[in-house]
């Protein structure tokens, strides 16, 4: 207790906890189609196929609204940024209560949801940006863990959606985001660690480094891992196992809140053991777990084991990954954090709609379970091979943070001398000395 009290004073707790909470109603919000999945299946009557695209396309919404809400972040702050978006959850949810009355309807509510997926990038900088580098994977991982909304839509809105009827949980939802946006508005304050003179080339300087890329795809899977299963399971295990509805909410939350948990465990892990390490593991175990739960669809006991060990793995991976993008991004960790946001989530849009086809034309959901083991396996491929040149550059071995110290004497090794004194800043490489303080965490 006593180290977190002193973690908490390195940085502002208020903020912090502000950022935990926007997130996490933000989260919940999200995947409220797919907690509801078998309500709205049953009122539309929708086959494996159009189920699959209906909860794939808030995630891939609010994969491609991440980035931008990540940019205007940079020029409004990223508390206001947040308030922002809250105010068009609002608008959304009233649209969803009013409006929604056919399966295209369904779609576009599900555009709409989305605006919800985008706080990803912005919750977890405005959050640690207070934080020195040394603990900003705790503090990332800490917002982070607010991924345990998704844990709460899947438990609560399906008992509401029987009680209330499932359009009516939409209201529910517009009336309960206010609570963040009051936290957000008298609690946090705005971090003092991004330069908002920064050019936009150095802002989004990631997108055009492969390791911008590398993280993306490695996201894909753990991030997009956690939020597409969680979307899908509600409807998996009432399909597949022949549970009630709110029974398939209640298994679906045991996952997901173990993904959640453990996130912040993750992001503690990687901080001492380094993010490399953590993610070796993760995603090792994401691609037997998945493989071994796509064939145990006789057991109900066993699938569920399989998933949460598998989510409890994807929710580490998540804190670990998070663990690594401010030592490689330090000045501008809101854009960076945002499009690898932006582009991981898009592999949770690939679950939903692998597991309906699967089933639709292979008669089971088994190929959707090891397509995603797949691409874990060939991700910890890609980061192995990465990593090589990480340890040499921006991170210690394993992903750990690195020293000044060391960054400057790898500066100095890697570059012949000159007149002038330089610093070497990752992200952004060699610089004057005098021109640190544009480019380094304040």
């Amino acid at each position: 207790m006593h180290s977190f009290r002193s973690f908490l004073r390195t940085g502002h707790g208020p903020t912090l906890f502000a950022a935990f909470l926007y997130f996490s109603f933000s989260c919940c919000i999200w995947v409220l189609n797919g907690a509801m999945a078998p309500f709205i299946s049953e009122t539309f009557d929708l086959s494996p196929a159009q189920k699959g695209l209906m909860l794939s396309v808030p995630i891939i919404a609010g994969a491609l609204m991440r980035f931008p809400l990540g940019l205007l972040s940079q020029y409004i702050g990223r508390k206001n940024a947040t308030l922002v978006e809250m105010a068009l959850i609002l608008v959304a949810m009233l649209f969803g209560t009013f409006i929604v009355d056919s399966f295209s309807d369904l779609l576009a509510m599900g555009v709409l949801l989305g605006i919800a997926g985008a706080s990803f990038g912005v919750a977890l900088s405005l959050g640690s940006g207070s934080f020195p580098p040394r603990h900003k994977g705790l503090a990332m991982g800490l917002v982070g863990a607010g991924n345990v909304g998704t844990a709460v839509s899947v438990l609560v809105a399906p008992p509401l959606a029987q009680w209330l009827g499932w359009q009516a949980v939409y209201a529910v939802a517009a009336a309960a985001i206010l609570v963040p946006m009051l936290v957000m508005i008298f609690f946090a304050q705005e971090p003092p660690d991004v330069d908002s003179h920064a050019s936009l080339r150095e802002h989004i300087a990631c997108l055009f480094e492969s390791d911008g890329w590398a993280f993306s795809l490695i996201y894909g899977v753990t991030f997009g891992g956690f939020i597409g299963l969680t979307t899908f399971l509600p409807s998996y295990y009432h399909d597949q196992f022949g549970v009630s509805k709110v029974q398939a909410g209640q298994l679906t939350m045991l996952a997901a809140f173990m993904g959640a948990a453990v996130r912040v465990l993750g992001g503690w892990i990687s901080d001492r053991w380094g993010g490399v390490n953590t993610l070796t593991w993760v995603l090792v175990i994401v691609g037997a777990g998945l493989t071994l739960a796509g064939f145990s669809s006789g057991s109900l006991a066993a699938t569920t084991l399989l998933l949460i060990v598998c989510f409890a793995a994807l929710g580490a991976g998540n804190g670990a990954l998070f663990q690594l993008v401010p030592l490689r991004w330090p000045a501008s960790t809101a854009v960076a954090g945002s499009m690898i946001g932006e582009i991981g989530a898009l592999g949770g849009g690939l679950v939903p709609n692998a597991m309906g086809l699967s089933k639709q034309y292979l008669g089971s959901y088994a190929w959707g379970f090891v397509l995603f083991a797949a691409l874990s396996f060939t991700m910890l491929g890609v980061m192995r091979v990465m990593q090589i040149r990480w340890t040499r550059t921006w991170a210690e071995k394993g992903g750990r943070a690195k020293g000044a110290a060391t960054l400057s004497a790898l500066a100095n090794l890697a570059r012949p001398a000159t007149h002038e004194t330089r610093a070497f800043v990752p992200g952004r490489g060699p610089v004057a000395a005098g021109d640190q303080g544009s480019a380094a965490p304040h």
